[in-house]
């Protein structure tokens, strides 16, 4: 076993989203030993805090996993990529930063499924915890929070024009997607502080890594999972060309998100035992729930030639106004460069006699591409973004390899059902619609994408298969729940083991109506707060048995 000094009350697996705040959170009473694992480096690359910089760590290896899709076999038969966080911060650290929570509705539908305590009125108070909210608090906001929640300093013409449109379109006007309700267009809200991005890694481990108790060991890959009979008791992991190992006293959090936890857990022994078996890997519970369910939004970008507007695009493709950009960015934090993906958008019901909440999410982003990264079109382009919020279609995660360095396979069904290729048709639809009122259509000179000769059905899922994206929010590959396949229960434990919890957007019943990382470091506020009382509970009966 391990000496002393790699033994921890608390060991977490991950420093994402969710790793960070349990890193906070387990140390702020100074009562326990923690240790946070991260298989990538600190959070130094200056790309990493200048907002803009998203785009360049689609393709950077050194921050990111860089995971693709498995081709499908009958709708999107190509890899999709899939860009996580590999660096202390996670995602947080080279997401888009629009802070938005989901519907109140997908939380009640969570305990409508059994999952007691995480009801819209449970979970709220855990968002309004977290959060920073800029302009103060209120019933549905926090104003103390780690997490810096702001609003775009400055707006554009476009932007102006096309929330105007949308008004004009019969859409209603929505001053806060977080508060009483999601539906209508607005401005989002953003993780970003003074112009630069608030990560979790900023917001919630920066102050906790001032503590005595807290232990960070970053391009540290846990390999596997410790046990003693269906007991977790510490990990193994690689760090440099060394293997060493970990003790957990009380429990180990796993915090790998919606890919990495699941393969985790399969390469630890807890999986479909099939598959397990097919790798020579020695099954410990036959957990068919591991790597299955996983959902994840697809969407339609409909990209649009401007002129007399402002688009990325021309700076992308020019020194001199980079030059400037970067000027303007330096001296004021303003700018294209202090730019969350999007400054405004909005959620519809596509079909309002069927859908009694949004179904489609819209962002109009100042940019267009063909392939998510740092590259632009060489013309000025927009691209507004039709995402489907609630698929139907599901997919998995499982192991290729017994090697823990393989990527697994990942496998979401894109557009396997047929309400997620209608709902996502309605959209790009929709959005033409808004994108003709004269107010905006004099900024347009043509439709790029999909294209004015793609009218029909047929036509639009064609569009789908080949030039559909994903909006990066994988979840439910360990997902909580009552019924037999769901992997953890509503205290986060994985079923049938104790000191064993998975923490982070995993364990989400189904996917939240936006983007996922508000959730997740809510999803991970609350599972600090169980774990803490449980520590807690625990010692008061071991006290009253002495």
């Amino acid at each position: 076993m391990p000496s002393d000094n790699n033994t921890f009350d608390y060991i977490i697996v991950g420093a994402g989203s969710a790793g960070c705040v349990l890193a906070n959170r387990l140390t702020e009473s100074g009562a326990y030993k923690v240790l946070l694992l991260e298989a990538g480096g600190e959070d130094s690359n200056p790309w990493i805090h200048i907002p803009i910089g998203y785009a360049k760590h689609f393709i950077n290896p050194k921050i990111n996993w860089l995971y693709e899709t498995t081709p499908g076999e009958e709708w999107v038969k190509r890899a999709v990529m899939q860009p996580r966080g590999k660096v202390v911060g996670g995602s947080s650290s080279i997401n888009g930063m629009i802070y938005i929570r989901g519907q109140h509705e997908d939380y009640d539908h969570w305990r409508q499924l059994g999952n007691v305590g995480w009801s819209y009125e449970d979970i709220l108070p855990y968002f309004r915890k977290a959060e920073n909210r800029e302009t103060g608090s209120d019933e549905f906001h926090g104003g103390g929070g780690p997490l810096h929640v702001s609003d775009p300093k400055q707006s554009y013409p476009l932007c102006d024009a096309f929330l105007q449109a949308a008004a004009n379109a019969g859409y209603k006007k929505n001053d806060d997607f977080n508060g009483a309700e999601q539906e209508g267009f607005g401005r989002y809200q953003w993780t970003i502080r003074n112009g630069r991005r608030h990560s979790a890694a900023v917001g919630y481990l920066r102050p906790a890594r001032k503590r005595p108790n807290l232990a960070v060991a970053t391009n540290a890959h846990t390999t596997r999972l410790l046990f003693e009979g269906r007991r977790a008791v510490g990990v193994e992991y690689r760090q440099g060309n060394e293997i060493k190992t970990a003790r957990a006293n009380i429990e180990v959090l796993v915090s790998g998100g919606a890919y990495n936890s699941p393969q985790l857990l399969q390469l630890s022994g807890l999986g479909p035992a099939d598959l397990l078996k097919s790798f020579g890997i020695q099954p410990i519970a036959d957990l068919k729930g591991v790597g299955a369910d996983l959902k994840d939004h697809f969407n339609a970008p409909i990209m649009y030639r401007v002129a007399n507007a402002f688009s990325g695009n021309l700076i992308a493709n020019h020194y001199h106004r980079r030059l400037t950009a970067g000027m303007s960015y330096v001296l004021q934090r303003r700018g294209m460069l202090g730019m969350a993906v999007s400054i405004c958008g909005g959620f519809i019901r596509t079909d309002p006699s069927t859908h009694a909440s949004p179904d489609i999410q819209v962002l109009l982003m100042l940019f267009s591409t063909d392939k998510a990264g740092p590259s632009a079109h060489p013309f000025p382009g927009i691209t507004v973004t039709a995402t489907l919020l609630r698929p139907e279609s599901k997919g998995y995660v499982r192991i290729v390899s017994p090697d823990p360095f393989k990527a697994p396979e990942i496998q979401p069904n894109y557009l396997a059902a047929e309400r997620d290729r209608q709902s996502l048709t309605d959209g790009i639809r929709q959005m033409r619609e808004v994108m003709k009122d004269p107010v905006i259509a004099k900024y347009i000179v043509s439709e790029y994408a999909p294209g004015p000769e793609r009218t029909s059905d047929a036509d639009l899922v064609e569009f789908l298969k080949q030039k559909g994206r994903t909006s990066f929010h994988p979840v439910s590959t360990c997902r909580m729940g009552t019924d037999p396949n769901a992997v953890v229960d509503e205290r986060l434990r994985v079923k049938g083991f104790t000191g064993l919890r998975v923490i982070d957007a995993s364990i989400m019943p189904d996917i939240v109506s936006g983007n996922t990382n508000a959730p997740t470091i809510m999803v991970a506020e609350k599972g600090a707060d169980m774990v803490l009382a449980d520590a807690k509970a625990g010692a008061a009966a071991k006290a009253k048995a002495a």
